[in-house]
């Protein structure tokens, strides 16, 4: 079967340095895959690229077979319903001038999804365990991990086939982690929803995701299911991020 999204050689240099090189790969619809790396392997550069944020310098990156290229906001119209992304730092994701049940119906309004947008943010807020009347209030009445729910929300809002996920818990708590990460595995079942996530920690990554892509200097090091690769890692960058795994921490019932 073909990937639904799939990147081909990509390479981006930047003033001579090579940020990422000949790099591959492919998602499924529905598979849960997680690109891994050290700090400045590449990992963010390629979420970028896939994301139509940054063009290649050489390479290509398709959905379903359709070329995916930076453009303006009404060209993308087409990717952006189908791919979507949860930032890194859930507080500076959110205008704090937009109450929430605007900020979450934002990509609904901007990429012109029909039907009722009010119900589908209720429905939303409801599904990442928040409350409908939420949407009356600001981002900074919000904990951390109360805004990543909130940014996973308006990322499901226009039914998207793919998430990247660029470092979804690194900004929280080990407890508040679990249940982000719990979260995201339950909804992307829920919903049929392919995951890209982008991640320095394996122990996210062993919870969450099918697949992984280990990323040294810009190129791909390793590539396997995840309990092959963490069972018996391959490339040295693996065993090192496997030995640095934090424990995540049980949720309290």
């Amino acid at each position: 079967m073909s990937p639904l999204l799939r990147a081909d050689g990509l390479t981006r240099r930047h003033r001579g340095a090579v940020a990422l090189d000949d790099v591959s790969l492919g998602v499924a619809a529905g598979e849960r895959m997680a690109v891994v790396g050290e700090s400045g392997a590449g990992k963010s550069t390629l979420a970028r690229l896939l994301l139509a944020l940054d063009t290649p310098t050489a390479g290509t990156v398709t959905l379903d077979g359709r070329a995916v290229r930076p453009g303006s906001a009404r060209s993308l119209r087409w990717f952006r319903r189908r791919v979507q992304t949860v930032p890194q730092d859930p507080g500076r994701s959110f205008n704090p001038r937009m109450r929430v049940g605007d900020a979450v119906a934002e990509p609904l309004r901007c990429l012109r999804v029909p039907g009722d947008h009010a119900a589908r943010v209720a429905e939303l807020l409801v599904a990442v365990g928040l409350e409908p009347d939420a949407v009356d209030r600001w981002p900074h009445e919000f904990s951390g991990g109360q805004r990543q729910r909130l940014a996973i929300a308006r990322a499901l809002a226009p039914r998207p086939d793919l998430v990247v996920a660029d470092e979804p818990v690194s900004a929280l708590d080990v407890v508040v982690r679990r249940q982000v990460v719990d979260l995201l595995a339950r909804l992307s079942a829920a919903e049929g929803l392919a995951l890209l996530v982008v991640s320095h920690d394996l122990g996210v990554v062993q919870r969450l995701c099918d697949r992984v892509l280990v990323l040294d200097a810009g190129r791909v090091v390793e590539e396997g299911p995840v309990p092959q690769v963490f069972a018996r890692p391959a490339h040295p960058v693996t065993a090192a991020l496997l030995d640095a795994v934090p424990t995540l921490a049980p949720v309290a019932s």
